[in-house]
Parts: structure tokens; C-alpha cells; sequence
């Protein structure tokens, strides 16, 4: 057995969108008020995850958004050359203003706005939904640069992303923007497959865990999304079941995984010990419980 194009095609609907945009309206709105204590300095907000990829499905519940600090920038050298890196130096100044102080003025601008409720302790600053509101996490974050080349003229060349750090002191680098650039490519390669793609595999995931046949964490959506991108664009396409099929044995079938890369073309897929790739034993333990339960559907 297996599951019929007409479960595919409901699963494959994108959830909330009107409620979801409502959120980041307003959220934005407030974040980017000028009354705000951080407002002087340089920074921009953007949707991430699923909302902001057109991933999401009725289950998500969460808007993630990211308030990114550019005032203040951190940087990774280790790819220069010993020239380029002496460039870099001379160039370098340390900042008064930090991360830390932006995540607190953001956590309080919001709380001021949205309530005590609000939650600054943990990795995003959560924000409780209302009726006309989903919850959110906003993830206060600076701007990192991963520095390719350091001329003595002309402009140097990076990489552009995020960092922010946990409350374990590990330093999350991260690449959202060009994770929703290369989604959005992927989809649009793929004759507008691709993101229904993804929310099926989500809708099934969710399906696993309710029935108790996947634990919850073991696959979360960002690595989904990663998985299905590496996935070549002819093989999406004439149905629903046919994409599921092949996206589904391309992945199991392959001998060596090791080069899989997240959507954002940088971070590894799948690695043991890292905080920006998906565990191959959550991979397996996923794939396994996904070939179980489409063949038991």
C-alpha cells in the first residue's frame, strides 16, 4: 500500500498564511518603531523558517522572525591569507555597542509592547499569540561575515550571515537568507513542486509522531527542507505520490550522504556533533519510520 494522491494533495496545502502575515506586521511594526532604544543603530527584520520559506503547514504554530544587528559585526578570518589578514587588522576596531546589549533592548521593547509575558531567556525572545496573533520567536542575532579574500584595494569578499550565541557559550553561525533564496530557486526549478513537497514530508512527520511511530526533535523541518533541496529538480513532478517516491528513494538509495548540504548551500546535511546539521542517526531513524509508514498507510 501507500498513500493515495488525494491524502498527498491535502497534506501538500500550505497552512495559515493570513494570520501568519498578520503576525509579522505587526511584530515588524514594533521592532522597527522608531521610539525603539535601538533604533539609532543598524539593523533589518525578516521572516525565517517555515512561515518565511511558504513551508508551513497547519500544525506550525510559531512565526519565526529575525531582528539582525549590522551596526555590529562579527567576523570569521580563518580563510584569509597571512596578507589579507594583516589587511583585515588594520582595518579592524573594537565596538562599544554588543549582541548582548541589542538582545536585552529588543527584549524589553517588546515586553513594553507585548507584556510580561514576553520570554527573552531563551535562544529567541518568545512573544505569546492572541486572537489575531500567532505566538513568535524573534531571534535577535548580528550580522557575521566569513571573510574569502582582504585586498589591500578594492573590496573584500564574504560571505554574509547570522551569529548569536546560546546560553552554552556555543557560537551558531547560520545562512537564512540564502536558505529561502535557494528554496525559492528549487521550487521554481521544479515547476512550483518543491514546497508542497516539503510540507508533505512535514504533514507525514507530524502524522509519525502522533502515532507514536517518530519521536518529536528527531526530524526537525529546516533539515527536511535541506534533504528534499539536495534532491535533483527532474525528479519532482506528474504527481504528488510520483515526487514522494522518487525524493523518498533518491535519498534512502544513496551510497554516500556525506556531501548533502543544508538548503543554504554552506553547512553540511548531515553530521554527527554539530548544531547546524541534522544527526544521520535522527536521519536514518527518520527514513526508516517514513519507508514503515508509507508502506503500512
Amino acid at each position: 500500500m501507500a498513500v493515495g494522491e488525494a491524502q498527498l494533495e491535502t497534506w501538500s496545502a500550505q497552512g495559515s498564511v493570513q494570520q501568519s502575515a498578520a503576525t509579522y506586521k505587526s511584530i515588524s511594526g514594533v521592532l522597527n518603531d522608531s521610539r525603539s532604544p535601538y533604533y539609532p543603530k543598524n539593523f533589518d527584520t525578516f521572516l525565517q523558517g517555515s512561515y518565511g520559506n511558504d513551508t508551513n503547514v497547519w500544525a506550525d504554530s510559531d512565526v519565526d522572525i529575525i531582528i539582525r544587528l549590522s551596526s555590529v559585526y562579527y567576523s570569521d578570518t580563518s580563510e584569509l591569507s597571512v596578507n589579507d589578514k594583516a589587511n583585515f587588522d588594520k582595518g579592524w576596531t573594537k565596538a562599544e555597542y554588543s549582541l548582548a546589549k541589542f538582545k536585552e533592548e529588543v527584549t524589553d521593547w517588546l515586553a513594553k509592547n507585548y507584556g510580561n509575558s514576553v520570554d527573552g531567556s531563551g535562544k529567541a525572545i518568545y512573544i505569546p499569540g492572541n486572537a489575531s496573533r500567532r505566538d513568535a520567536d524573534v531571534l535577535a542575532c548580528a550580522e557575521h561575515r566569513h571573510y574569502i579574500s582582504y585586498p589591500t584595494y578594492g573590496q573584500p569578499i564574504y560571505r554574509e550571515g547570522i551569529v548569536f550565541w546560546i546560553k552554552d557559550g556555543k557560537k551558531i553561525v547560520n545562512y537564512p537568507k540564502q536558505h529561502s533564496a535557494n528554496c525559492t530557486t528549487k521550487h521554481q526549478q521544479t515547476n512550483s513542486y518543491f514546497k508542497p513537497t516539503v510540507r508533505i514530508f512535514k504533514n507525514i512527520r507530524n502524522r509519525m509522531i502522533a502515532d507514536g511511530r517518530l519521536r518529536e526533535g528527531i526530524a526537525p523541518s529546516y533539515f527536511l527542507e535541506g534533504m528534499l533541496w539536495n534532491v535533483p529538480y527532474d525528479l519532482f513532478g506528474t504527481s504528488y505520490q510520483q515526487t514522494v517516491i522518487n525524493c523518498f528513494n533518491h535519498i534512502y538509495n544513496m551510497q554516500d550522504k556525506s556531501q548533502l548540504t543544508c538548503a543554504n548551500g554552506i553547512h553540511w546535511l548531515l553530521r554527527h556533533g554539530h548544531s547546524v546539521c541534522w544527526s544521520p542517526d535522527n536521519h536514518n531513524t527518520f527514513m526508516e519510520a517514513f519507508k514503515k509508514f508509507w508502506n503500512e498507510f
